[in-house]
């Protein structure tokens, strides 16, 4: 069992240095994924991006061995690279071989080499191709656009133009999973459910099959909203009232079944999964969607 605190973990987990001959967001993502299985979602991470040669990369290595010997008393280095360039690739991990004082996990080579050996096609080798200006990078970016202007209940006149609108009570992780899907290139709208106001007219003019309620059970929400008020518990009581929680999660509750959505739970679950059981309503529902998370 862990009975780190959470500043511990993170005080415990390197700093992850990532080195790409693009702009290393492929490295940063999997180094902030394998530091969320130790209990840190937000590491420490030094980028070196765009490297046209090796001598930046040794020089970086070793400024920052340096820096660490000085700053900790410790030369150890984890390095995460993402190269291309097969050259360079194989440069960075010969020097890194021959430093037992750095860590290194490449994590384009081994993938590359797996497409290529069994589809007998020859990697491109040009960095950064994951992001060219393709028709559906452009769709993702006209998606991320539109969910950051209508969440939270902005702009609801342009409700009916989302892919997916999503409803739910506070701490129900509305904003969370619409930038999510948006990153898949669905457009996104949130609406905030609230018993002292009334959500929008626009609301009912949503097809059905677009509408997910976001649900959480009454005992997380009095659970975070009585750590949120901490000292101020007494002052603002109703706020994390048990029976007043309850009541609004049913004012919730009837809304959703008056719209016909399909209600989702989202306490105790990742993100991820939760996007990918609406995505599965949502592609049962519209048939014709095209594959657009690819």
């Amino acid at each position: 069992m862990d009975n780190h605190t959470p500043q511990e973990r993170a005080a415990r987990v390197p700093t992850i240095h990532i080195i790409s001959d693009s702009v290393g967001v492929t490295a940063q993502a999997v180094a902030r994924a394998a530091a969320a299985q130790f209990g840190v979602n937000d590491p420490k991470i030094e980028v070196l991006p765009k490297v046209q040669n090796f001598q930046q990369i040794r020089s970086f290595l070793d400024e920052h061995t340096a820096y660490h010997v000085h700053t900790l008393g410790d030369d150890r280095l984890l390095v995460f690279f993402t190269l291309v360039d097969r050259a360079m690739c194989q440069e960075t991990a010969a020097y890194i071989a021959e430093h037992d004082n750095i860590v290194g996990v490449d994590i384009m080579t081994g993938a590359i080499d797996a497409i290529a050996d069994l589809s007998g096609m020859a990697p491109t080798s040009r960095a950064g191709s994951l992001r060219d200006a393709d028709e559906g990078y452009f769709r993702r970016i006209a998606a991320i656009e539109f969910t950051i202007e209508h969440d939270d209940g902005r702009n609801p006149e342009g409700l009916t133009e989302a892919d997916i609108v999503l409803l739910g009570v506070s701490r129900s992780s509305k904003t969370p999973l619409s930038i999510y899907l948006s990153q898949q290139g669905f457009k996104v709208a949130n609406v905030p459910l609230d018993p002292s106001t009334e959500p929008p007219s626009q609301i009912y003019e949503v097809y059905r099959t677009r509408l997910f309620g976001l649900m959480t059970t009454a005992d997380v929400r009095t659970d975070i909203r009585q750590r949120r008020l901490g000292n101020a518990a007494v002052v603002a009581s109703r706020y994390a009232d048990p029976e007043y929680i309850y009541e609004d999660l049913e004012k919730a509750r009837a809304l959703m079944r008056k719209l016909g959505c399909i209600v989702i739970h989202t306490e105790k679950r990742a993100v991820e999964e939760t996007a990918q059981e609406i995505l599965r309503y949502y592609v049962r529902s519209h048939p014709s969607t095209p594959d657009i998370s690819e």
